[in-house]
């Protein structure tokens, strides 16, 4: 019969619960009938009819009675499950318990004639099994009607475990979605040639290429659980090379009802397979710091610390102050607590770091308890031509908030920071070293003066994946207008985290620290640039993108800076954060250098800025860059952070 005819008279719409428990009671009645079939080929002598007529009042009411407890008729035949066919199974066995029951105990004693066990018996398995039959062949039908077989593609799922089930079984019943699920690809062994949920499942190895070609496969979802192999092995290259689209589910994490549904599905992205693992930070300790107080985050309409406020949130603090000088970003923010948070006591503040009497009045005002220090310039290029801005942002902003967290008593200040600032290359990087520095010596100061009532934690980590200028958007973007798309040197690298990875570590080190301490972050594998360009356009699915080397740009390394070398950090109890071994400055010393830094910044002359920052941070060597006139022409090598051990 053709498919589409079948599709005219099914039904869209659903059985009503009446009908169905109509229809289950009516299978109750002639599964008794069949009973008597089976056992006495139905012998209509008197005494047999009274007690089939016995039998079939009895089971019909009782398994009414259980129907009514139990509710089996409640699910959508369509979207039957195991759950279901168990519901139906508690239900018959109820009503054949109590049949049971009253049969010997009520019944023999009231001399009513009534059937054999072994009758009852039949007829309740009879029962669940044309019930159970029934939904099983409702559903294979409506998923078998559900797909059309023009718009979707023939797909396998990688990972034949819980999740890589959940994600065929959801896919299988979603009329809108545009995958067929036909098979599983597993790595285990033990799993290849069985069959589950109804589909085969296929190695990993070297047939699985013929067995894709043969069965025409145009994709492959790949389970979450599957992250771990796609980043370890070569599996994404031979799916991609093949032209398949390879795709993913969402984590579970994001899933609104705890249910998968066809718009869970998307494409596997550069992000899915650089993630790591979730780290793991001590929750209650982080709360114990947080709730309750009044939290100040600045920058907080970037990447980071828009991130930070995300996280902040779910530790109750008695109120948020936000923090940005752009306007539009914070305007999101904004809008964003107001639909997620309304119970979040949260205020917007517009204002520049560099101003202290600005920032002197939101101390005064909101008197934060905790400070979240992310406002910086962070962009190399843009740094190196106006250095004057890097000094008054990144230096005379941190300066301004860190000394107004000691006038105010501030329990906290945790400042982020970035790889950049080792061994500086680049005006950025220097200037976020200077930062550093500044409130490492004045944590150093208060100590020594025992007024340490605020402490100070310096944060340091790479690139984040997606944050606002960073190269995967900008990548993305080059590839939807067909490139080419533009990486500065083929061998250069670095080490990414995600955005709340960053942030949840940042959190964990504002929460051990004791004041003047630097962490550093454990950001796993480097990264070739190169190559993440080469999966993206892979991933994309667009052949005819290419790349372009455009020349490394001004201040750029080739290679980052380890920040978790062993002989430069020592341990903490998390495993993911380290604290750096640096030289510590003196305060008295470096409040005099950078207020001469200052002093020279209002000039304008990039060069004369970027040799006093040059005596600040003797390490600061530039590349690729103006800047490198001044560095030393001789063979003497300045004194690098590597080679400095902690006073």
């Amino acid at each position: 019969m053709n498919l589409e005819f079948i599709k005219k008279i099914v039904p869209e719409r659903f059985l009503p619960r009446w009908a169905i428990l109509i229809m289950d009671v009516a299978i109750v009645a002639v599964s008794f009938l069949f009973a008597y079939l089976i056992a006495y080929q139905f012998d209509r002598s008197a005494e047999s009819m009274v007690s089939f007529r016995n039998a079939v009042i009895t089971g019909v009411s009782l398994s009414f009675v259980a129907f009514a407890v139990f509710k089996p008729y409640r699910n959508v035949l369509r979207f039957s499950s195991f759950q279901d066919i168990l519901k139906i199974f508690v239900t018959l066995a109820f009503a054949y318990a109590a049949n049971t029951l009253i049969d010997r105990f009520v019944f023999v004693r009231m001399e009513v004639r009534i059937p054999p066990m072994s009758i009852v018996t039949i007829a309740y398995l009879i029962a669940f099994l044309v019930m159970s039959i029934s939904r099983i062949m409702v559903k294979m039908i409506w998923e078998r009607l559900s797909f059309d077989q023009q718009k979707s593609k023939l797909t396998f799922v990688y990972g034949a475990k819980v999740m890589g089930c959940s994600i065929a079984k959801m896919l299988r019943s979603d009329p809108m979605s545009k995958y067929e699920v036909v098979g599983f690809i597993a790595d285990e062994p033990d799993l290849a040639g069985k069959t589950i949920v109804g589909l085969p499942v296929y190695k990993n190895d070297d047939k699985l290429v013929d067995i894709i070609n043969k069965k025409n496969i145009e994709a492959v979802i790949i389970s979450p659980a599957k992250h771990e192999e796609v980043q370890n092995t070569d599996f994404l290259n031979r799916m991609l090379a093949l032209g398949l689209k390879v795709m993913t589910v969402s984590a579970i994490k994001e899933w609104d009802d705890d249910s998968l549904d066809h718009s869970k599905v998307r494409e596997y992205s550069i992000e899915d397979l650089l993630q790591r693992p979730p780290i793991q930070i001590d929750m209650k300790k982080v709360a114990s710091h947080i709730e309750g107080k009044r939290v100040l985050v600045t920058g907080a309409a970037g990447s980071i610390g828009s991130e930070i406020m995300r996280q902040v949130v779910m530790f109750n603090p008695q109120q948020l102050i936000l923090l940005d000088q752009a306007e539009t970003p914070l305007h999101d923010v904004r809008l964003e607590i107001s639909d997620t948070w309304r119970d979040v006591n949260a205020v917007t503040v517009v204002a520049d770091v560099s101003n202290k009497s600005r920032i002197e009045s939101v101390f005064e005002k909101y008197r934060p308890q905790y400070v979240f220090h992310a406002a910086a310039y962070k962009h190399v290029p843009m740094m190196e031509v106006d250095v004057y801005e890097s000094v008054q942002n990144n230096i005379v902003g941190t300066r301004v908030l860190a000394d107004l967290a000691v006038k105010y008593g501030v329990e906290k200040f945790v400042m982020v920071s970035t790889d950049k600032a080792v061994n500086p290359t680049n005006v950025m990087g220097c200037s976020k070293r200077i930062c550093e520095i500044y409130v490492q010596s004045l944590a150093k100061k208060i100590a020594k003066e025992k007024k340490n009532v605020t402490q100070f934690i310096t944060t340091r980590f790479g690139n984040v994946l997606g944050s606002n200028g960073s190269v995967i958007p900008r990548f993305k973007a080059q590839i939807e207008k067909g490139g080419p798309v533009t990486v500065t040197h083929p061998e250069i690298i670095r080490y990414f985290m995600t955005i709340p990875e960053a942030c949840r570590l940042v959190l964990e080190a504002g929460s051990m620290g004791n004041g003047g301490e630097i962490y550093v972050f454990d950001m796993g594998k480097p990264v070739k640039i190169a190559d993440l360009a080469k999966t993206m356009i892979r991933l994309s699915g667009k052949k005819d993108v290419t790349i372009e080397y455009t020349g490394l740009r001004h201040g750029e390394k080739l290679y980052e800076e380890l920040l978790n070398v062993k002989e430069l950090t020592k341990p903490t109890s998390h495993e993911k954060v380290m604290i750096a071994n640096v030289r510590e400055y003196d305060y008295d010393y470096v409040k005099a250098e950078i207020d001469a830094l200052i002093d020279v910044s209002l000039t304008y002359d990039n060069m004369k800025i970027v040799a006093k920052m040059k005596q600040i941070v003797p390490e600061f060597v530039s590349q690729n860059s103006a800047y490198e006139v001044l560095d030393k022409k001789n063979d003497e090598t300045y004194e690098t952070e590597s080679e400095i051990e902690t006073a």
